[in-house]
């Protein structure tokens, strides 16, 4: 059994998003061995880093509600929309890697993983394109009878 366009697409933002929670917490992980993590911006307050919680949570957020849009619907303008979307994620991966590489310390491990979820967001690209390509299904799932007549 082959997999549709919407399962994949699911299938490749859940990795997506897992990897993006692990490059998060990879670069907590010195705090578990008493060192210290780089800062973007000395902070006193939870209310000085508001702006960018906001900005993360809508980072998150926005790939959770494509996975269930994409499991839901099949409209040809969300099928746009959805592909615009992952070419944004992607554009923001591929930044992100370009600043990552212009830093005094350089976190290999970091690039590594972030390379990887930029190839997945490729791959998600690919995918997404061909999804907004297809031909629409026929919306009227019950076409065929429930039952045969004799």
């Amino acid at each position: 059994m082959s997999l549709n366009y919407r399962e994949k697409i699911v299938a490749l933002w859940i990795v997506f998003l897992l990897g993006t929670l692990f490059h998060t917490q990879l670069a907590l992980m010195p705090l578990f061995h008493g060192l210290s993590v780089i800062e973007s911006q000395k902070a006193t307050s939870i209310n000085e880093i508001s702006g960018i919680m906001w900005l993360m949570l809508g980072f998150f957020s926005l790939p959770m509600l494509a996975i269930i849009a994409t499991v839901f619907t099949d409209a040809r303008r969300y099928r746009v929309i959805h592909f615009a979307l992952t070419v944004f994620y992607t554009v923001m991966n591929l930044s992100h890697v370009i600043v990552d590489l212009l830093l005094p310390q350089v976190i290999w491990y970091q690039i590594t993983l972030m390379v990887l979820l930029f190839l997945i967001g490729l791959l998600l690209n690919i995918v997404a394109f061909q999804w907004m390509k297809a031909p629409l299904r026929n919306n009227n799932r019950f076409s065929e009878p429930l039952t045969t007549q004799r």
